[in-house]
């Protein structure tokens, strides 16, 4: 960023080709995740919404037996046994949508939210700015954070830039060296064995 002065330069990259321009792409397109308070409300309503349909489905066929034995056999000369028999089927039904939309928690998102607002409130009074509700949760549920001397949050990610071995200096562009050099087949084997180091390839190639 140049804030005042002259000068001359050359635009190598502008828009998606620069990197602020594939991370502004990046932020843009990744879809919103579910964060792991989310999945677990929805696997809980889920495991609620079975519960109810099974409560009022056995509701629903319970009433109706019952009206069957009272119209068949305990009462078999009650008069107009069909409209009885239809009034006790939609009474029935009527309790069994009632049953299902009882079991549904309607208060249990607005409950979420609210503790979820308290918990960003509760960081701002510790100087921690929270923009989404869900960050307050991401950031409970985070046990490691990476970052440099300076603050920078980073991804945990780094080069190896020299490799000092038996009084020799190897540097990132002669690694083949290294690989030519006694035991470095082993060396290397070593470092990969015993740490959770990962290959990563640039465009290059």
């Amino acid at each position: 960023m140049v804030s005042s002065g002259e000068g001359t330069c050359i635009v190598c990259g502008v828009g998606s080709h620069t990197m602020d321009g594939r991370a502004s792409e990046i932020v843009a397109m990744k879809e919103r995740e579910d964060t792991p308070l989310q999945q677990k409300l929805e696997r809980i309503a889920n495991y609620i919404g079975y519960v109810g349909m099974g409560a009022a489905t056995l509701t629903f066929v319970a009433m109706i037996v019952r009206t069957l034995i009272n119209v068949y056999c305990i009462e078999p000369d009650t008069p107009n046994k069909g409209s009885v028999i239809g009034e006790s089927v939609l009474d029935a039904f009527i309790i069994a949508v009632t049953v299902i939309v009882v079991a549904i928690p309607e208060g249990l998102p607005l409950a979420v939210t609210i503790s979820l607002s308290y918990s960003v409130k509760q960081m701002f009074n510790e100087k921690n700015l929270v923009r989404e509700l869900a960050g307050c949760e991401t950031m409970g549920g985070a046990d490691q954070i990476c970052t440099d001397k300076t603050g920078t949050l980073t991804q945990n990610i780094m080069t190896v830039q020299v490799i000092h071995y038996q009084g020799q200096e190897f540097r990132g562009d002669k690694k083949e060296d290294l690989m030519q050099s006694t035991n470095g087949q082993l060396f290397a084997e070593t470092i990969a064995y015993n740490a959770t180091a990962f290959i990563q390839r640039d465009d290059k190639g």
